[in-house]
């Protein structure tokens, strides 16, 4: 219902009280029997509104600022008077008038004569309606729905001995299908290896494997990998895929976050050290709160703000309120996706359409997680901030000291300025420099250089900095003319910002060039106009805001306020011909930095000048104490989380509804203990308590998520394929029974998912072979059912890591392979470049500052990284919960012919001379065991032999790194068949 007909209802009313159109005086005409049931709203009418109405006018929504929500809504729009049918505009409006179609419901099929009989009995009878009852619109899915009820395992978890093959066996049994026979060692190795580190195994793992004859060879590799410092590397990546882990802010802006790379190694560390994930989960929401005097959980907390966010600010109060929900949004989107498997962002502006998800439910986190915002913050103990607050309490007192005393003396100068200071004035006969034009008139002069020295500006006395959108050079005579435009041959040097990006945006030409939008801003004090030829000249006019209606407005930075003019013949001397020393200072600091400078003696100069030499060596000694972390973890504001938090309408932050209080989800009151706060709770209590919830072993869906993740981590797939959704839009499980058995084992480990590595990798599922078997395919072609192991390609950052390190030249933080993981802040495989807003450009070469692992670049959002890019490493402005695998002629292209593969074949070929020595056959066999984890075939050895003979080393190198071997995880190929 539109605003327009709401404003109608009252002349409607009283034009239709008397007047029924002939469908709806027919149906009012119905007999009614005496003895018939009166009408029960729950289960007659409040079917028809939730089916026809409620779409568009509940509370949540209010299209034409109509709800049917509740009764109070209905007389309060005048849409129903109680036992008066021809009264009450809804009637016309589902009826239609003088034989007219109805008006509602605008979008679907009219209410039926049947149903709309049942309405119009309904108010005839009185309008019933429960006190307190709301009508919401159904979703598909209710509280019954298979993710929101408690663990169930099934029948098969009654038997203690029962395993992940049981269920999947009794699955695959149903469909008349097995299991393949177990994979040979070589696969199982390569498996195994780059399943829990990433990295492909050495030629001398793989050995030892092969021929270790303990029946529990395989386990022991299994807990090899995992007491890896390189297993938190790997599987660091999956998580930090699922958090959207990012180091650029995203949005128009999109600059490079530089203190974020701390969260990045708790995640690998706490993996590493096997931390609990419920632990991992309530520091991601809370970490802050309860471990202030740990920084090593604190950082936890970095998960709230690693997503993008709008830094652009507006000052409309509006658009700016909508930006802070933006903001919010993400925020909740992130934690309700990673940690509960819910869409709850669907519910922003209305009640879930799918999942039974209250609308209030989202406000309720968004009152919870109200009081986060992006940014930096110091990450210390007490200890910490003690500490160095004894070591700078010395040094403070010093500069204090200092400081007070050039305050002291410059009080002194200017109480004696301030008595002379009309005798000053008296100097400054010229009006102030005038961004929209300042002119000099000068005895004419031959130059051939001319310069313009600031010395101040109109924003900053003491800054030698400005910016200039033109300067204007006149020559004497009869018919003077500006000779100071490139057009004329005039050249402008000068120091001017950088942007890469544009090369020459700021740059001193813009001051010549007749125009005036664009301007040179300098980064020194001085801007040189060369003319074409020594001319006589007798004006100079320079500005930085002509044309402008509010000047001082007109553009960021100074304008030159006290100034020389120079002028020379050959540029190396030069004589003033003007400066701004008699003009009228701009404002009143300008003037006291003109009367401390006038009436200062030699003798206050020179101590003034021991005194800031003194503060400078001070400043030192400060600069020497180390500065306390700072980190991007965000900031808590207790004036963000005052509230009150109303429902938004629509999503709209300026129709606010029904107010909420931070409180746990509606969705699971039947399974888990439910939690509301009151509107006074403090920021943290709130974050406390989410987190708790969230982690509560009584919440079905957090554990079922994780285990779900892990599956898919192992299997290519989850047992759910939609990972981060386990609603009604989301997948159907495949084997729903064994996703709980496998949620149950994971509690009882304790969340610790070192456990369920183990529990999923020993199992025969995981170690069967990938062959595949045209039969089974044809009943269940993507291995759901896992009648062989799902063979998958390597991922973007496997792959670079696997190259470097065949290569030899992959790189540790101690330059120890594979001995300790990689810390500290990321290499960048592109160029930054930042001016008001940030440009990524790949580089087109990897030094080896970039021979680091993957999980290390410094990714940002929006940005292209060729190799990685191309192999679907995805964009981590989203939450990546599963990644694509596309096949591109550009990938191809980019292995054959990227200086990255070209430096790593390189790198290799001169790896095979020191490992295997002159001999082409040892090299050939070598390069197959680095690469392939096997011996080369006789005939490979041969055909290799040929293709180096007549290329070279470096060409074969070349074809290994491009094959698909190399790069997929599957059945063993063959050479000749690449």
């Amino acid at each position: 219902m539109t605003s327009q007909s709401q404003n109608a209802f009252v002349p409607l009313i009283t034009k239709c009280a008397g007047r029924l159109s002939f469908l709806t005086l027919a149906v009012f005409c119905l007999p009614v029997l005496a003895d018939e049931a009166k009408l029960d709203f729950l289960t007659d009418v409040a079917p028809l509104f939730q089916q026809h109405c409620l779409s568009c006018h509940q509370s949540g929504i209010r299209k034409g600022d109509v709800s049917l929500a509740t009764f109070a809504d209905l007389k309060t729009n005048g849409l129903v008077v109680a036992g008066d049918p021809a009264g009450s505009y809804l009637m016309d409006l589902i009826s239609g008038v003088d034989s007219e179609p109805p008006e509602m419901p605008k979008d679907g099929e009219p209410l039926s004569e049947k149903e709309i009989a049942v309405v119009r009995r309904w108010i005839e009878e009185g309008a019933d309606w429960p006190p307190e009852h709301v009508l919401r619109e159904k979703s598909k899915a209710d509280r019954s729905w298979w993710s929101l009820q408690p663990l169930n395992a099934g029948e098969l978890a009654d038997n203690s001995d029962v395993s992940i093959d049981d269920f999947v066996n009794a699955r695959l049994l149903a469909k008349g299908l097995t299991m393949n026979q177990k994979a040979d060692r070589r696969t199982l190795i390569r498996r195994a290896t780059y399943d829990l580190i990433g990295l492909p195994p050495t030629p001398e793992e793989v050995k030892s494997f092969i021929n270790d004859s303990d029946p529990n060879a395989y386990g022991k590799l299994v807990e090899r990998l995992l007491a890896s410092p390189h297993y938190g590397e790997r599987w660091g990546r999956h998580w930090l895929d699922v958090v959207r882990f990012g180091e650029s802010i995203g949005f128009e802006r999109n600059v490079l976050v530089n203190e974020l790379w701390p969260f990045r190694d708790y995640v690998i560390r706490s993996l590493n050290e096997d931390k609990p994930f419920d632990q991992l989960i309530r520091e991601h929401i809370a970490g802050d709160v309860f471990g202030k005097e740990d920084p090593d959980v604190a950082i936890g907390s970095a998960f709230l703000v690693s997503g993008p966010y709008d830094d652009v600010g507006n000052q409309d109060a509006a658009q700016s309120a909508q930006i802070r929900a933006n903001t919010l949004d993400e925020m909740i989107r992130a934690t309700s996706e990673a940690f509960l498997g819910i869409t709850l962002g669907c519910a922003r502006c209305h009640d879930h359409k799918f999942d039974p998800i209250q609308q209030e439910d989202y406000y309720r986190m968004y009152a919870t997680l109200a009081g986060v915002r992006h940014g930096r913050t110091t990450l210390a103990t007490s200890r910490q901030r003690l500490d160095r607050a004894e070591a700078m309490k010395p040094l403070n007192k010093q500069k204090q000291e200092i400081e007070s005393a050039i305050s002291k003396l410059d009080a002194e100068v200017m109480v004696r300025a301030s008595k002379r200071i009309g005798e000053f004035e008296l100097q400054w006969t010229r009006p102030a420099v005038d961004r929209t034009g300042t002119e000099d008139s000068i005895a004419p002069a031959l130059a051939k250089f001319v310069r313009l020295v600031c010395e101040g500006t109109d924003t900053s006395p003491t800054n030698t900095r400005f910016k200039l959108d033109e300067l204007e050079i006149w020559s004497a005579g009869d018919s003077p003319r500006n000779i100071a435009l490139a057009s004329g041959g005039a050249k402008a040097s000068g120091k001017a910002r950088i942007n890469e990006d544009f090369p020459g945006v700021y740059g001193p030409h813009l001051a010549i060039d007749g125009k005036t939008g664009e301007r040179f801003i300098s980064t020194s004090n001085d801007i040189t106009i060369e003319l074409p030829k020594p001319t006589k000249i007798d004006r100079i006019v320079f500005s930085s805001a002509r044309g402008e209606a509010n000047p001082a407005q007109a553009v960021f930075g100074g304008f030159p306020a006290d100034y020389r003019i120079e002028v020379s013949l050959d540029g190396k001397a030069w004589a003033e011909v003007a400066n701004g020393n008699s003009r009228k200072p701009v404002n009143d600091r300008h003037r006291d930095h003109r009367l401390r400078i006038a009436e200062i003696t030699s003798d206050e100069a020179r101590r003034k000048r021991t005194l800031r030499s003194n503060l400078a060596k001070v400043n030192a000694e400060i600069a020497k104490v180390p500065a306390l972390p700072v980190v991007w973890m965000g900031t808590r504001n207790a004036e963000d989380a005052k509230g009150p938090f109303h429902v938004f309408v629509g999503g709209s932050p300026q129709k606010k509804g029904d107010v909420v209080l931070p409180a746990s989800l509606s969705t699971l009151s039947e399974v888990a203990p439910a939690y509301e706060l009151t509107a006074d709770s403090d920021e943290s209590t709130r974050r406390l308590e989410l987190a708790n919830w969230i982690a509560h072993s009584g919440n079905p869906l957090t554990a079922r998520v994780l285990a779900n993740r892990l599956w898919h981590y192992h299997f290519g797939t989850g047992i759910v394929d939609t990972p981060s959704d386990l609603g009604y839009m989301g997948g159907r499980p495949t084997h729903p029974q064994l996703l709980d058995f496998l949620a149950i084992k994971l509690k009882e480990s304790g969340y610790r998912i070192k456990a369920m590595h183990r529990l999923i990798m020993l199992s025969d599922a995981y170690q069967q072979s990938s062959e595949h078997r045209s039969d089974a395919a044809k009943i269940d072609g993507d291995s759901r059912l896992l009648w062989r192991f799902p063979p998958r390609r390597l991922s973007a950052e496997e792959l670079r890591d696997t190259l470097l390190q065949i290569a030899g030249k992959l790189k540790r933080a101690d330059g120890v392979e594979r001995k300790a993981p990689d810390r500290g802040p990321g290499f960048r495989l592109y160029r930054f470049m930042q001016d008001n807003v940030a440009t990524y450009s790949p580089l087109d070469k990897h030094g080896p500052e970039t021979y680091r692992r993957a999980i290390y670049h410094q990714n940002a959002r929006a940005s292209v990284v060729d190799l990685m890019t191309d192999f679907d490493q995805p964009d981590c402005t989203f939450s990546a919960p599963r990644r694509a695998e596309t096949t591109t002629p550009l990938q191809a292209l980019t292995m054959l012919n990227h200086s990255f593969t070209l430096d790593m074949a390189v790198a290799l070929s001169a790896r095979l001379e020191h490992d295997a020595g002159d001999d082409v056959t040892t090299q050939i066999q070598r390069a197959c065991q680095l690469c392939y984890s096997r011996d080369a075939a006789e005939y490979e050895v041969e055909l290799c032999s040929k293709l180096i003979q007549q290329h070279g080393l470096t060409a074969f190198c070349r074809v290994l790194l491009n094959t698909t071997e190399l790069i997929y995880l599957g059945p063993p190929s063959k050479l000749a068949n690449n």
